[in-house]
């Protein structure tokens, strides 16, 4: 049960913005100049950064959020994102996005703890400075959203289906103010 009176009808994030308009509006453009690029990092990469950071800070929302609209991203490819949230060093995935992982993996223990040599290995590895900014920069993010999410006990689903539709609406519309304001997509194009 959420511990502020929010819209129960809204889960996750989503009853969040809702709550807070104003809140919701700066953090929608932030994550939209994070997410909804594909200057240097693709936007698959981006989701998975926020899906594996979001993974390792146990918030189911964010996580299986975030890894559906990878999925989106990925034309489908739900697999994909569960190896890289099992085990990114195995995942089917480049070089240059395990390198960056491992710096959001730090990121998300506390900043001090990239290295040096965790950021040569991703520039060995073709990234380039702009990759290393916006993965840090994701990272910390995602685990100011995710303390947000937990922080406030959001209702958070458990029926995975539901997470898909959501993902497609910003996958094709982007982050603002229609996640909390359109209701939720249900199967055959029709909304609940």
């Amino acid at each position: 049960m959420p511990h502020i009176n929010v819209d129960k009808n809204l889960p996750g994030i989503r009853a969040l913005m809702a709550f807070s308009p104003e809140t919701a509006a700066a953090l929608s453009v932030f994550t939209n100049l994070l997410l909804r690029t594909d200057e240097g990092l693709t936007m698959a990469e981006r989701e998975l950064i926020a899906t594996h950071v979001s993974n390792l800070n146990n918030c189911f929302y964010c996580e299986h959020s975030h890894g559906a609209i990878a999925a989106c991203y990925l034309d489908g490819n739900a697999d994909l994102v569960e190896q890289v949230t099992q085990n990114y060093a195995e995942a089917a995935i480049s070089e240059k996005l395990k390198a960056l992982l491992s710096i959001a993996g730090s990121v998300q223990k506390g900043g001090k703890f990239v290295t040096t040599k965790q950021v040569d290995a991703a520039k060995s590895l073709g990234a380039t400075d702009k990759d290393i900014h916006d993965t840090v920069l994701i990272a910390a993010a995602f685990c100011m959203y995710n303390r947000y999410v937990d922080g406030l006990a959001a209702d958070t689903p458990t029926d995975l289906s539901s997470y898909s539709l959501r993902a497609q609406q910003i996958a094709e519309k982007g982050y603002g103010t229609h996640i909390f304001t359109t209701k939720q997509p249900v199967a055959n194009n029709k909304e609940a």
